[in-house]
């Protein structure tokens, strides 16, 4: 196995928001390179119990070995986050005293060619997998899907505007032979979208996030798994998410501000007959970014914000 590197975004700004405190019990639903993890153990010592789930291997390994100095108090099972019930009912653990949840891609899966996560990599072969095992790879995507579903995909996943033109490429040049590394998708969009609108940043950016998010299914069922979450934390507990585009930021935010209202009658009803209750309270009224430092250090915090909420319930 390759070194596993990651380097966490925010990491003070995420422990100050989830305050690990001794003797809690928490969940980290992204483990990643166990940094999070490392500092929840760390700081809720010498008692703290962790729970951890993630999709990838190489990351599983890694951050085991790096959470070894607390064995005993931490457990990692190999499962998508959103199936959060069924590991902590395998765990006997009820509620939290926080929530860990981290939607970063980690620099090893970005820089390993064989994952096929980066643009920058022209011979990586088209795959984009977080679970090496999952069967739908990018290459699935791009060879299979059709125009229609190709071009609903970038317009919603990736916001690219020339989302109809880069689909009607795609497939243009499928019919001539079978799309298989990132360098023939790079190449197609470069010449989908016109060269005065290449100007801010690479032109691929906006289409590998679009492909990434459907092989890996990272929106579907994100804002009820960030509700049940939330839910499952104690009186008192915190839930800190980090986000690294959009689409993600406005599904947390949307779910913490229906979590923070008191009611959601309609306005015209004279009395409340919803009962709905105000669960938290939310201590981010706007995201906290990246320091300028962290974001020289670390180009990838760029585009991170971190939102955190309280149980008053």
């Amino acid at each position: 196995m390759s070194g596993f590197s990651h380097y966490p975004v925010m990491l003070e700004e995420c422990m100050q928001g989830l305050r690990p405190e001794r003797g809690g019990i928490y969940f980290d639903g992204t483990l990643g390179g166990g940094s999070h993890s490392f500092e929840i153990l760390k700081r809720s010592s010498p008692s703290g119990r962790l729970i951890a789930t993630d999709l990838d291997d190489e990351a599983i390994a890694a951050a085991t070995s790096k959470l070894s100095c607390f064995e005993g108090r931490f457990s990692v099972h190999k499962s998508n986050f959103k199936n959060y019930s069924q590991v902590l009912e395998e765990e006997g653990v009820d509620a939290l005293d926080g929530v860990m949840l981290d939607f970063g891609i980690s620099s090893h899966q970005i820089d390993e060619p064989s994952r096929g996560f980066s643009y920058m990599q022209a011979d990586a072969p088209l795959d984009m997998r977080m679970d090496a095992s999952a069967p739908l790879t990018a290459e699935d995507v791009l060879n299979d899907y059709s125009q229609q579903e190709l071009t609903r995909i970038l317009k919603e996943y990736g916001e690219e505007k020339f989302a109809s033109a880069i689909a009607a490429n795609v497939v243009k040049a499928r019919q001539r032979s079978r799309l298989k590394t990132c360098g023939e998708f790079v190449k197609i969009i470069e010449e989908s979208i016109p060269k005065k609108f290449q100007q801010n940043g690479p032109a691929a950016r906006k289409s590998f996030q679009a492909v990434r998010i459907e092989v890996n299914g990272e929106l579907t069922g994100l804002y009820d798994a960030v509700l049940g979450l939330t839910r499952r934390l104690k009186k008192g507990g915190r839930i800190a998410i980090l986000t690294f585009h959009s689409l993600e930021d406005r599904i947390v935010k949307n779910a913490f501000k229906f979590l923070e209202m008191d009611c959601i009658c309609p306005k015209e009803l004279p009395v409340c007959v919803c009962g709905k209750k105000k669960e938290i309270e939310i201590l981010t009224k706007k995201p906290t970014v990246a320091s300028p430092k962290e974001m020289t250090v670390n180009s990838r915090s760029r585009s991170a914000k971190l939102r955190v909420a309280e149980k008053i319930i």
